[in-house]
């Protein structure tokens, strides 16, 4: 069990650009002997993953910034800033973002969002990376980066189940 306070100043924490978005590591899941992960996510307008399941993790998110839409199972919701949605494991979800967002995204317990770490790369600077959503540029989305995310996801209990929400 960890027995010490894990603290991190403003931007210190490791950044990866993966799938058009930043991923900036607050708390990694092997900090917390896999009890919690933290992250803050930014992500442009138009990023929609598959609909996909977390067969180890719940997750919660806290818009900062931005709007989106979630669906879990049947159900849709529109978040803006200030918006929360918990996840319990093992339910199909979805989202699109609406705007650019910024979110502090938690799982319990941690470790899928290492992931990103995995299929992205070391962000140079903190901002969303150069090429946009499609521009396959510097960490934006491209099919190579799309099939790492693919062939890792299984290994951090992620299944694809359906195509992105419209």
């Amino acid at each position: 069990m960890t027995e010490r306070m894990i603290a991190r100043a403003a931007g210190s924490g490791t950044a990866s650009w993966a799938l058009g978005g930043l991923f900036e590591t607050l708390v990694a899941g092997a900090e917390t002997d896999g009890l919690l992960g933290v992250s803050l996510v930014t992500q442009p307008a138009g990023t929609a993953p598959p609909m996909h399941v977390h067969t180890r993790e719940a997750e919660a998110w806290y818009l900062l910034s931005g709007t989106l839409t979630y669906q879990a199972g049947d159900e849709r919701v529109d978040l803006e800033a200030g918006g929360f949605i918990y996840l319990p494991r093992g339910v199909p979800h979805a989202f699109r973002t609406t705007s650019d967002v910024r979110y502090l995204a938690l799982t319990l317990p941690g470790g899928v969002m290492d992931l990103y770490d995995e299929v992205g790369t070391p962000a140079a600077a903190r901002r969303l990376p150069d090429g946009g959503i499609n521009g396959g540029i510097n960490g934006g989305i491209n099919g190579e980066e799309i099939a790492r995310w693919m062939a890792a996801a299984p290994r951090y209990g992620l299944q694809v189940v359906g195509p992105p929400i419209g």
